[in-house]
């Protein structure tokens, strides 16, 4: 432990598994208070016992991050118990599967209550919280999907679009009280999400051969570019989208083996 994130408050939503529970430990590790948000008590818990176990100091809240009144509740309980905010992730997010012309429109909303609604009552929130401390930093999870068309995914594609150029706008408005808004772009990570496309052996080849670096990313990955952006080593970096892919955004002819 480097201590980069000492006596730091960090607000963590998604934060039961993958890339959420990644970043929870991460920041711990380097001395923040983490809480981490999610919609089911039991995996938080566990998340939260095993920052313990080792040491680091977690809490968890149950709130659905797609639920305005709930999410917003939890980010300014946190606030108060701690007696500030230095870090929210809005790492929540929802997906659907299908075709444009056979998505219903409430199959489409859904793919924005969580991703984009969600990330717009966090980003908010937390910024009028650091608006009165003097700053805070601000990462948003977007996709490689919400850079290029992704077939049957429109949905999904569409709200994590929304969120890359929204946290640009944060950013803009953000810096004048020194509150930094950043996105993390992952490409494939292993996690409960992507688990049904690497469900075998063959399944995750195939995919690892659309990936320059010919593997899919690991959730600590990820986690240490987000610790990255929140951390003061970050403190003149905002409105940025850091891409973490294997490269696989930088390839426009993949070379099979």
């Amino acid at each position: 432990m480097t201590a980069r994130l000492q006596n730091k408050v960090a607000f963590i939503t998604g934060g039961s598994s993958g890339i959420g529970e990644a970043t929870a430990h991460r920041f711990a590790e380097e001395g923040a208070t983490v809480v981490i948000c999610g919609r089911r008590a039991e995996p938080l818990e566990a998340v939260v016992a095993a920052i313990r176990d080792k040491g680091g100091n977690a809490e968890c809240v149950v709130a659905d991050v797609s639920d305005e009144q709930a999410f917003v509740a939890a980010i300014e309980a946190a606030a108060q118990r701690h007696g500030r905010l230095d870090i929210l992730v809005n790492n929540a997010m929802a997906y659907s599967w299908g075709a444009i012309t056979a998505t219903e429109t409430d199959t489409w909303h859904g793919n924005f209550a969580t991703t984009v609604d969600g990330t717009f009552w966090g980003t908010r929130t937390a910024m009028r919280i650091m608006q009165q401390q003097g700053g805070g930093a601000i990462v948003n999870l977007a996709s490689i999907c919400g850079l290029f068309g992704t077939a049957w995914m429109a949905g999904y594609s569409a709200a994590k679009a929304a969120v890359i150029n929204f946290s640009r706008a944060a950013a803009s408005e953000g810096a004048a009280a020194k509150i930094r808004c950043n996105v993390v772009i992952p490409g494939v990570v292993a996690t409960p999400a992507t688990a049904g496309m690497l469900a075998d052996d063959k399944a995750r080849a195939n995919t690892e051969k659309m990936i320059p670096l010919r593997r899919v990313g690991e959730p600590v990955e990820l986690a240490n570019a987000i610790l990255f952006l929140a951390s003061d080593e970050a403190s003149y970096v905002t409105g940025a989208c850091l891409t973490v892919d294997g490269g696989r955004s930088s390839d426009l002819y993949t070379v099979l083996d």
